[in-house]
């Protein structure tokens, strides 16, 4: 589904990415994880083109990423993002928010759209909260609105950046268990996340980077219980040790 090959990033002097291979299997729940300014966001905004990689390629449900125009908006379409910051309409309510990009991009009717929309926001437990702004909303809600507006565009696979780190400790956990649902659910998922009981729980693979770089790549349970490298070791030990 998500095949990337020698990706390349660069902020000046400072390489974020160095000739980065991923590939993301349909339906499969990838989470990348590290320490901070290892490449984990920079990679999850290449993968739509949020930032412009500098060399390599990506490709999507086996086309190459469109440098710009409307063949890239249609691809991202196909593939949902979910930022930290939930990045909602403010001045729009949360059944607007849904429905905007469906009949805009989609050319969906808008009856259509708010019934889908509708549809999601209970799915995320949130159905109640179509009628409000954002504003009125906790964290955690707008976090799942956001999620929710992402499905609404009916896509093929969804990026996760930090979608947690934003958010009240005790609200973490009904993020992390709408996420849950969609992997059970077969959608395929890269999640960058410090959350390490989803990574063990939820992923069907572990991508450990660190300075622009994958180190390794594994199941859950084999990362987490023998990781191969000393900088995969050094990281859990300090994270876990919290």
């Amino acid at each position: 589904m998500i095949e990337v090959r020698g990706l390349q990033k660069r902020f000046g002097d400072h390489v974020a990415l160095r000739d980065v291979d991923l590939d993301v299997g349909k339906g499969e729940v990838v989470v990348v994880i590290g320490p901070s300014g290892s490449g984990k966001s920079t990679l999850c905004r290449c993968l739509n083109r949020l930032e412009t990689p500098d060399g390599g390629s990506v490709r999507i449900d086996g086309r190459e990423l469109p440098a710009e125009g409307r063949a890239l908006a249609k691809l991202r379409a196909d593939v949902g993002m979910v930022f930290q910051s939930f990045n909602l309409f403010q001045h729009k309510t949360v059944l607007q928010n849904l429905t905007l990009g469906p009949t805009k991009v989609r050319g969906a009717s808008r009856e259509e759209a708010e019934r889908t929309a509708r549809e999601l926001l209970d799915r995320v437990g949130i159905g109640e909260q179509a009628g409000k702004l954002p504003a009125q909303l906790s964290g955690g809600q707008q976090q799942r609105a956001a999620i929710a507006r992402a499905l609404a565009m009916r896509p093929k696979a969804m990026l996760f950046d930090e979608p947690t780190s934003a958010l009240d400790p005790e609200m973490v956990g009904e993020v992390l268990d709408v996420m849950t649902g969609l992997a059970r659910d077969g959608m395929t998922m890269v999640v960058v996340t410090h959350e390490m009981g989803f990574a063990r729980k939820v992923a069907d693979r572990v991508v450990f980077m660190a300075d622009g770089e994958v180190v390794e790549s594994g199941k859950p349970s084999e990362f987490f219980d023998s990781p191969a490298s000393d900088r995969a070791r050094d990281f859990l030990a300090k994270v876990l040790s919290h």
